[in-house]
Formats: C-alpha cells, sequence, structure tokens
C-alpha cells in the first residue's frame, strides 16, 4: 500500500490521530538525537525530534571527553556548557598493589600530555541540565523537538524504506509521522535494533553497576578537584565524579556475579562496596546520599548493522560498552555529527546512501575496537601492572592519554601507538602468565552471568 493510502486508513480508524510530513524523524532526545537534529535542522531539513520521556530527567554517563569540546563548540553550545560543568583536568587512577614502591600512589593522566591536543580540558555534567540544554537549542534551531512521545511502530515502503512513524504522547493521543529519513537515537532502547532484532549482546565482555549521588564527598586538590577518578577494586572499579555544588556521582561498575550477591537493600550494598578499599572509604568518611540507589546491567551490546536504507542509528542505539573510560556521550554525539552528513547526503542525492552509509559504519567500528579492547581488559592483572608503572617511550603513554580523550578516530599518529601497546600488553602478560591467565578465565566466566533486578526503566542509563 502507498505510505499516503496507509496514514488515510490509520487516520479513519483511529480519527484522534494527527498527521504530519518530516524530512526527517529522530528518536530519542539524548546528546545524539539532539545533535542529529540540530545539524540537520541547520542543513535546511524539516526534522522532528521525539522524546518519551520529559526533561530534566535523571542520566548517568555525566563526565565529558576533551573530544566533546569540538562538537559543543560547532554546535553553538560550548560556553553553556562551561556554566553548568565542572573542570576537568584529567583522569585519575590509584594503584592498589602491595609490596611495589606504585602500592598508594596515584597516577594522573592529564589531557594537555595528549598527542596534538585540540582541547587540554573537558567538563563534568549533570546530565540532566546537560541533556536539557541540547534538547531547548535544537528547539532554538528550528528543530519540532516534543517530549512525552514514545514511538511505537515504523512502517516501511515497498523498497523497505521507513515512510511512516507511529507514536502516542503521554495522554495517549496518536502521531502519525511521515518521514523521508529516519534516525534512531534512542539509546539502550535501540528501537530499531530491536525491531529488527540486530542487537547482540557483547561475546567479550558484561558489567553491571550501582551508584548514586553524595554531598560531601572529599574532592582532589588543586587543578585535579574536577578529575575523574577511576578506582580498582577486586570486583570491578569505582567512579568518582564531581559536579556542581559539592554533589558527586559515585559508582562501581562490578562483575555481574559480584552484584548478584546482594543481600537487603540497594543502599547497604552499595556503601559495602564503596568501603571496601581504602582510598574511597577516606573520601566517603562525611557523604551524604541525596539521590537513590540504582542498580543497573547487562551495559555490553552492538547491533549487526549500522544503519539500511531510510535510516542510520547513532550512539548507543548502535553500540554501548562498558564506561571505564567515559566515552559513552562522545561516542554518542559524534556518530550523530556523522549522521547528520550520511542524512543529509543522502536526501541530496540519493546514489549516494550506501557510500555514506559505509564510510560512516567503518570509521565508528575502528573507533570503536579502540575503546573495546581497553575496556575488555581494564580489570586484568596485566592492565594493572602496566597502569601502576606508566612509561612513555615512543610516545605510547601519551597515545594512551589520547585515547582517554577521545580522540581514537582520525588520528593515525595515535593509532598505531595503540596498536604498539597491544603487543606491550602481551609482554606483560607472559610475564605474569599464571596471574594473567587467571583474569582472563574469569572474565570469560562473566560473559554468561545475567543480572537482574535493574531499577532504570530500559533506556538508562
Amino acid at each position: 500500500m502507498h505510505p499516503a493510502a496507509t496514514a488515510n486508513a490509520t487516520a479513519a480508524v483511529h480519527p484522534e490521530v494527527m498527521s504530519q510530513d518530516a524530512d526527517v524523524v529522530v528518536i530519542g532526545g539524548g546528546p545524539a538525537g539532539t545533535t542529529a537534529a540540530t545539524l540537520l535542522a541547520r542543513k535546511g531539513w524539516r526534522v522532528v525530534l521525539l522524546e518519551k520521556d520529559a526533561h530534566p530527567r535523571f542520566h548517568i554517563g555525566e563526565s565529558l571527553l576533551p573530544m566533546n569540546l569540538p562538537i559543543l563548540e560547532r554546535l553553538g553550545v560550548l560556553e553553556q556548557v562551561r556554566a553548568i560543568g565542572v573542570h576537568k583536568a584529567g583522569a585519575d587512577f590509584p594503584v592498589h598493589m602491595p609490596g611495589t614502591p606504585e602500592d598508594g600512589t596515584t597516577h594522573v593522566f592529564r589531557f594537555d600530555r595528549a598527542l596534538s591536543p585540540k582541547f587540554d580540558h573537558a567538563f563534568q555534567v549533570r546530565r540532566s541540565e546537560f541533556d536539557q540544554l541540547l534538547f531547548e537549542h535544537a528547539r532554538a534551531n528550528g528543530v519540532d523537538a516534543r517530549e512525552r512521545v514514545k514511538v511505537e511502530q515504523v512502517e516501511s515502503d515497498a523498497d523497505g524504506r521507513p515512510s511512516l512513524v507511529h507514536a502516542r504522547d503521554a495522554d495517549g493521543n496518536a502521531l502519525s509521522l511521515r518521514t523521508r529519513y529516519l534516525v534512531d537515537a534512542s539509546g539502550r532502547d535501540t528501537f530499531l535494533g530491536n525491531k529488527l532484532k540486530l542487537k547482540r549482546k557483547s561475546a567479550l565482555h558484561q558489567s553491571a553497576a550501582i551508584f548514586s549521588h553524595f554531598r560531601g564527598v572529599t574532592r582532589r586538590e588543586g587543578d585535579d578537584a574536577g578529575n575523574i577518578t577511576v578506582d580498582r577494586f577486586e570486583h570491578g572499579w569505582y567512579w568518582l565524579i564531581p559536579l556542581r555544588d559539592d554533589v558527586m556521582s559515585v559508582g562501581a561498575v562490578c562483575l555481574p556475579e559480584y552484584l548478584k550477591q546482594r543481600r537487603g537493600d540497594n543502599e547497604a550494598f552499595l556503601m559495602q562496596t564503596l568501603l571496601r578499599t581504602d582510598t574511597v572509604r577516606e573520601r566517603m568518611q562525611h557523604a551524604e546520599r541525596i539521590a537513590p540507589v540504582h542498580a543497573t546491567g547487562n551495559y555490553s551490546y552492538q547491533c549487526t548493522r549500522m544503519a539500511g536504507p531510510g535510516w542510520v542509528m547513532a550512539g548507543d542505539a548502535f553500540a554501548f560498552i562498558d564506561p571505564v573510560f567515559s566515552s559513552g556521550v562522545y561516542l554518542g554525539m559524534n556518530s550523530a555529527e556523522h549522521a547528520a552528513d550520511v542524512v543529509d547526503g543522502a536526501l541530496r542525492q540519493p546514489a549516494r546512501e550506501a557510500a555514506l552509509q559505509r564510510a560512516m559504519d567503518k570509521r565508528l567500528r575502528r573507533g570503536l575496537k579502540h575503546f573495546s579492547w581497553f575496556i575488555h581488559r581494564f580489570t586484568t592483572p596485566v592492565m594493572q601492572r602496566i597502569f601502576s608503572a606508566p612509561r612513555n617511550d615512543w610516545q605510547i603513554e601519551q597515545a594512551v592519554i589520547s585515547m582517554l580523550a577521545g580522540d581514537v578516530f582520525d588520528n593515525r599518529a595515535v593509532r598505531w601507538r595503540l596498536h604498539a601497546f597491544r603487543a606491550i600488553y602481551a609482554i606483560n602478560a607472559i610475564a605474569i602468565a599464571p596471574a594473567a591467565l587467571r583474569g582472563w578465565l574469569r572474565r570469560r566466566r562473566q560473559v554468561r552471568e545475567a543480572f537482574a533486578g535493574d531499577t532504570l526503566h530500559e533506556g538508562n542509563p
């Protein structure tokens, strides 16, 4: 059936349906969705952005990367984000290796030491404020941005291209949108990934997390006061992210088998977990929890396809990896910029669509591969050994800092050094072979673990 005929038939059966035309429909009003929508509206397209929740809403992923800043600058919101953010000069990695000279020290990886840094800092942000800022900015740029509207179904035309989007608002009113292109930026809901059965759980890595917000957590001193702290413990790693108004986001990313040991309430389990390590316990001595405790699991997945005729994914809708290097928001906004170029090019020159999509797929998978390789091994004894005594031979340490800053897509000088780092990892694995093997076996065992009892709905974090 022709899309227009389908829409008319739908309206006849459901008289409450409101029909509208758009060039592009974007699903999801987070950083990826708002970035794609804003850029496409600036290119002259009629863009409708549908967000199922209402801003402001709670979200984790509060630590931005330096490579976020050029995107924020291009969007025109850098100074607004600076006003709501905490200056982040780098990332802290405390060392726990009893019997070694490094035990008890904290290695600080400052972004100004990256290879050819474009920005020497980033920001920590409350995602409720950050996401609302980007959503309102999209509206100011001509996007028809709607909240509390959930997409329920997408119909395709005879060529398999999305042509009709069915949605419903919080009052039950139905909306039908005829569209020429669809951008799925629905986050962990991964709307198209689920509908098209493209989503695949990672076969290499799984984790779960428990977290909340606190006041009164001790901060680092001086220029490091705004740094994110990534602190290991025997079942995973902690994050401590300084936010404005003496608020600290504190959480633990754990092996699923550990989080499944919970007995009693989440708050007690979170506090027991945070008190397991001296460095975190000392900073939490005067802490007061000011937000609910959340738990969530099954972090890592990837879809088998990033794009198809008339549609493209951006951000977590395509893939989500463990948040140890704070890559989520940057990967979302970076992929959204690329998605906007793909959509714009495909609408103007349809013959280029497949080539544009292939180029996007190749570039983004390349960057994801570097992040994933480090993340899958971060909690291993081998990586702990390397991070406890970093060296800058051949500027490899600087390349790792560049990766921490998000510069993994287009910088060849960084990429070849990251490949050299893998050789260093292999040499260290041989040097501590028994411990390396135990770590590998434990990591593989976690992939089979399933964590249930999430306190966040599917789209968060």
